[in-house]
Order: structure tokens, then sequence, then C-alpha cells
């Protein structure tokens, strides 16, 4: 009898011994090899950034979350009233980024980002932004003056130009191009323009010589429909101004009837004929 007690206490401690080592090798496996499932969990949510304005572009930012991951991110934007209520999806709107249309303007808008791993779905929505003011006025081109914005081969008419446009003589010729001690009179043809180079009709012309008295001064004459206009000087006892005389000069004036002769879109130009006397 003492010696079947003495056999099991010699036994009892390495058997407990070796239960507890297979109770914390089950447990220690069981711990290595276990997988948390955690779906998203959103504790800031997304933002917008980006101005309030039509034609401007807002940017979702997703906010903070955590979860198992990866985590993807897809988004919806909302249209809201002027507090950020009775809120609607804007159909096509999913993108991280959306640029605000005519119809946005006078309401604000949220955005609904959705996250989404292996372990499930939750989604969270942003502040509503500023209430969208409309699409700034586009400024207006400042007056030209002209009345076509190209050039063109058909005149226009003298009352359809108007400051800052001028009228410009751009062209001249004389009929004969040469005076000489037997010219007895001459024409001298005009061309004028605006300064958008377009043929100017109806432009009253006026020339006389510099010195006066060489030849007669034509009554002031518009032109025609297509910019031209002729003029006819007779000889005067002033002409020749001497037996060295090689030019003639001659002042031009194109103006706008009816307007003030030194202001306006009047133009002023100095030319000269040839004269040869021997």
């Amino acid at each position: 009898m003492h010696h079947h007690r003495l056999f099991r206490a010699r036994f009892a401690l390495p058997l407990t011994v070796a239960a507890g080592l297979l109770a914390a090798l089950a447990v220690s496996t069981t711990v290595g090899f276990a997988k948390a499932t955690v779906k998203p969990d959103n504790s800031a949510p997304p933002t917008i950034s980006g101005t309030a304005q039509v034609g401007s572009t807002l940017t979702a930012s997703n906010g903070t979350w955590t979860g198992t991951t990866p985590i993807t991110y897809t988004y919806q934007w909302r249209r809201c009233d002027q507090n950020g209520g009775s809120c609607s999806n804007i159909s096509g709107a999913i993108g991280q980024t959306y640029t605000l249309a005519n119809v946005d303007s006078g309401n604000t808008l949220r955005v609904v980002v959705t996250a989404q791993n292996a372990d499930g779905t939750s989604s969270a929505t942003s502040v509503p932004t500023g209430v969208v003011a409309a699409a700034p006025a586009t400024p207006q081109p400042a007056p030209t003056g002209c009345p076509k914005t190209t050039q063109s081969t058909s005149a226009v008419a003298v009352t359809d130009v108007s400051t800052p446009a001028r009228l410009q003589i751009d062209a001249f010729s004389a009929t004969p191009n040469v005076i000489t001690s037997s010219t007895r009179s001459f024409q001298l043809r005009v061309h004028v323009t605006d300064t958008c180079g377009q043929p100017v009709s109806g432009a009253n012309v006026y020339a006389t010589a510099v010195p006066y008295n060489q030849v007669t001064i034509p009554p002031e004459t518009p032109t025609g429909s297509d910019g031209w206009v002729t003029l006819t000087f007779n000889r005067m006892g002033g002409f020749p101004l001497s037996v060295h005389q090689q030019l003639m000069a001659l002042f031009l004036r194109a103006s706008k009837p009816g307007e003030n002769l030194l202001a306006g879109i009047s133009t002023r130009r100095l030319v000269s004929l040839r004269v040869q006397l021997h």
C-alpha cells in the first residue's frame, strides 16, 4: 500500500505539466491564426475643397476611416437647398471631383463617400458647401468703333464709324502724275478707310494746296461706295512758286458729316505731287 501511493505521487506532477503545456499550445495556436473582421468605420467625415461658384471644380476628401484593409472609396455628389437640406443625388456625379454648373447656383452641395472592404460597406456624408454663387460676369470687350470686326473689301458707311476708331487717308494718286509748266488742271483721287481697315463711304474730303493760290480749292466731296473720291484742281496765278519748284504740297482732310472737324473721327494728311517745270 505504501509503494502504490509513492508511485502515484511520482507521476502526478509530470502529467499536470504536460496537460498545461498542451492547453497553452492550443491557445497559442488559436491566437496566432485568428483574423479580425472589421468593416469600415468613419471617425472623421469627408470634406469638400474648392470655390463654391459656377464653373469652379470641387474636390472630395475621403475623411478618416478604420477597418480591415484594403479599403476602396466611391463618391456620390448631392445637391441641397441653401441650408444643406432636401438633398438629392446628382445624376452621373460619382467622381472625386465635380464641376459646378448653372443649375447649382443658389444651392449647396454635399458628397457621400462610401468605404468598402472585404468585411462590409459604410457611408459618411460631408457638411454642405457654402451657397454656390453664379458664374462671374463675362467682361465686355472694349468698344472699337468699327462697324465690322474683320477687314472687308466692301465699304462701310461713315455714319457707322465711331471713336475710338478713326478715319485715315491711306492712298492717293494724281492724273497727270507729274505737274508741268503747261498743266492747266489735274485730278487727285483720294481713298479713305477707317483704322479697322475698312473702306469708308460718305466721308467728306477736303483738299487745298499749300501755300494757297497755286490751284483752286475744289468743293468738299464725299467718298463713294468704294471709299474713293476724285477732286479736280485748276491752275491759278500763284503757280509756280518759283522756277525751282519741284513739289506741290497738298493738305487733305477726311471727316464725318456733322461732326466737329477738330474732333471725332476726322483725320488729316499732307501729301506732295511731283512738279517738273523744265
